[in-house]
């Protein structure tokens, strides 16, 4: 198939550092290149890639300090898929809604991955005028918002198997890796690992808009000699990082949409302890990949029972459920079925409108 995958241009592909979506979308990309697709990437300029690169910016927006105006690289972006758009099969989305108001107006089909949450209020207006723009779910909890829109699938993140291999999991120590915010709870994953008698490792970023929260409630609670912040580290220390840790905790406080962290933790053979909340319940198999818990007193014990964990059964679970090659088999169902469906129209003569769709 001709297919080109347009991603946020806040980070490049695959990110430098911390970044979900475009990660994904690397895998994805890259995968369907190996499975000899005619791939088409549209992202930032330093992205790396072995498909066609179609790039509006020169590199990622977040990087970028000579960068005031974030959207209006997407909209240039966007202006570059349209005019592209006949050399596509599908175009496949996930830079949320930015599309929407030509979606129905494009000659090809189209498909947008959601990757953020749902239930924000600002979103039921939206999403009650473009019901009919067919998207993919990556958790089925994160459908909940909006059940009545177009949904074509979940399809759940995967990653490549080589890219994180199975470790012992000897460094004597919890993890915490991703993004300081109020929603993830780092305060909760610190009381845990000290109440565990546990220490703790952070590897997390703050964004500009979370400074004061980490200055004002999380700096505080890291004065202790068990709690080490480590700061925002690449993909290439994750292994390391998650490899050697008894247990990653992701004790959130928000409806997670998926939590790429997990799975990357499940495929170093550690478990996963968290709060279940969001897509957590459809990701961890409770006591093989990790524990699912509804306070803290329970987190706590179920540090003392991690290490009990087979290791080896969590990588088999990783390897069965969240592969890259399952991913993009995923995504080719949907993008086969969205093709199929265009062409009927167009030999019957059917223009896509609202109505039609």
């Amino acid at each position: 198939m001709r297919i080109a995958q347009v991603s946020p241009l806040y980070e490049s592909v695959p990110p430098k550092l911390y970044g979900g979506t475009e990660r994904v979308v690397s895998y994805l990309t890259e995968e369907l290149v190996k499975q000899g697709h005619d791939v088409t990437l549209f992202a930032s300029g330093d992205s790396v890639t072995s498909a066609r690169l179609v790039s509006p910016c020169r590199k990622s927006l977040r990087l970028d300090s000579a960068c005031k105006d974030y959207i209006s690289h997407h909209v240039l972006m966007l202006e570059q898929v349209i005019n592209m758009q006949d050399e596509f099969d599908i175009i496949h989305f996930h830079i949320d809604y930015i599309h929407y108001p030509v979606a129905r107006r494009m000659s090809v089909p189209i498909v947008t991955t959601l990757h953020g949450r749902q239930d924000l209020p600002d979103l039921k207006a939206l999403y009650d005028e473009f019901d009919d723009v067919p998207v993919i779910s990556i958790s089925n909890s994160q459908r909940c918002p909006i059940p009545h829109v177009n949904w074509q699938g979940t399809v759940y993140h995967g990653l490549p198997l080589s890219l994180y291999s199975l470790s012992e999991g000897t460094g004597g120590y919890l993890a915490f890796l991703g993004r300081i915010s109020r929603e993830k709870r780092l305060d909760r994953a610190i009381e845990i690992a000290r109440r565990s008698g546990v220490p703790l490792r952070i590897a997390a970023k703050v964004d500009k808009t979370d400074e004061e929260y980490f200055h004002k409630e999380i700096k505080p609670m890291l004065n202790h000699k068990d709690v080490i912040f480590l700061g925002e580290i690449g993909e290439d220390q994750k292994e390391h990082f998650l490899g050697n840790a008894l247990a990653l905790l992701f004790p959130i406080d928000w409806p997670e949409p998926f939590g790429l962290v997990m799975i990357e933790s499940f495929a170093c053979g550690t478990p996963v302890i968290a709060y279940s909340e969001g897509s957590v319940p459809e990701i961890i198999d409770e006591g093989v990949t990790g524990f699912i818990c509804g306070d803290i007193d329970r987190a706590v014990e179920a540090v003392s029972k991690a290490s009990a964990l087979d290791r080896i059964s969590c990588r088999r679970r990783f390897e069965e459920r969240f592969s890259v090659s399952r991913m993009a088999q995923d995504y080719l169902c949907v993008y086969r079925r969205l093709a199929c469906k265009a062409r009927r129209g167009q030999s019957g003569g059917q223009r896509l409108s609202r109505a039609a769709s």
